[in-house]
């Protein structure tokens, strides 16, 4: 029985061009010999849809195909590199492996911590970081070679920095790309290397610099500097550098989103005469504040748009002001007179007061 070609590749028959490349790039990744290390029946699983791709990806083949022609399509990987061709003709020179061009590898990522004061984190400002790291060398100016010298393009890929590999199996001669192992992938050789780096382009060193915080900036914020990480040297460009933001604690404000909170200590009196009083402010300076009588602890009073900055956005969050009533440890005579006659006058029961001992007679 004649082999169905759509049904190894999942296609119906009135699938289109495209609608046949795409089938053909999904399973050749799955099938691919070398995506199955060990797997002896790889090789004829991708066979068979790289022969089902050949003939209906050619008109004049799927016009014989379809119309149920007996023709000998036992050739059509013949001659080298056939199924090579094949595969860069749909997945392009570097296959689906990787490219054929030269490595070009970053340096790591860093993350350093730095601990911004609240006003920074909530108006922006400038902290300094320091940390080690990887740095380009110098004196060869990261190239890895001598002062006067210059490195050389590697003999066995060509500057390429990858090789193709022809490797013989079922399928007969199939082609893959290969890093170059004289080079590493480099595509250069460093033959007189720089006597600082030894060769590497770059080298640990101790590193500081000033890091902008945007106003309203999140504790916990992750802040990217691109090309500022650890240098690669002759392999290739700098990683970036992840600055993480946390906040002091701040004696007289909490933060709560873009809000900021404060705790007004004030006398039993004051609540409940009222009284004005003067609030910090975070950038500096105070506001006045109207308590009116009768405030009962823990009450909140907003002062609008006396927060902190939004981080991205115009404006400013809110000032919430919460009453803490001081409720006093100690009271000297006067104070407890005061309030023992305050007590008779609204009918409260407090405490009778204790006995004072004199001093002890002779």
């Amino acid at each position: 029985m004649p082999r169905d070609y759509y049904a190894d590749l999942g296609l119906e028959r009135k699938a289109s061009v495209e609608e046949i490349k795409s089938a053909f790039r999904r399973q050749a990744r799955d099938s691919h010999p070398d995506a199955n290390p060990g797997d002896a029946g790889a090789e004829a699983r991708f066979r068979r849809i790289a022969e089902a791709y050949e003939v209906l990806s050619d008109p004049a083949r799927k016009a014989s195909y379809d119309r149920g022609d007996v023709i000998d399509f036992g050739d059509l990987f013949s001659g080298m590199g056939g199924l090579d061709d094949l595969i860069r003709s749909v997945f392009g020179d570097g296959g689906f492996f990787g490219q054929t061009t030269r490595s070009d590898p970053r340096g790591r990522d860093l993350l350093v911590v730095t601990e911004v004061e609240l006003k920074v984190a909530a108006f922006g400002g400038e902290t300094e970081v320091k940390f080690r790291s990887a740095v380009t060398c110098e004196t060869c100016v990261g190239q890895g070679t001598a002062p006067g010298t210059s490195p050389i393009t590697c003999p066995t890929c060509g500057g390429a920095g990858s090789v193709r590999v022809a490797r013989r199996g079922l399928l007969g001669t199939m082609m893959s790309i290969a890093t170059c192992s004289t080079c590493s992938g480099q595509g250069t050789l460093v033959t007189d290397p720089c006597p600082d780096c030894r060769g590497m382009g770059a080298h640990d060193s101790d590193r500081s610099m000033r890091v902008e915080i945007p106003a309203g900036v999140p504790a916990g914020t992750r802040l990217r500097l691109t090309g500022h990480g650890e240098s690669a040297g002759r392999r290739g460009g700098p990683g970036d550098l992840h600055v993480e933001v946390r906040v002091k604690p701040n004696a007289q404000f909490d933060r709560v989103g873009d809000d900021l909170e404060h705790k007004l200590r004030v006398g039993m009196a004051e609540v409940a005469l009222g009284t004005k009083v003067d609030v910090p402010l975070l950038e500096g300076g105070t506001e006045p504040l109207e308590v009116p009588p009768g405030t009962q602890p823990g009450t909140f009073f907003r002062l609008v748009g006396l927060g902190t900055a939004r981080l991205g956005r115009r404006g400013r969050g809110d000032l919430l002001v919460r009453t803490i009533v001081e409720v006093p440890t100690s009271l000297n005579l006067e104070q407890e007179e005061a309030l023992r006659a305050f007590a008779a006058v609204s009918g409260e029961n407090p405490r009778k007061r204790r006995r004072r001992r004199g001093p002890l007679s002779a």
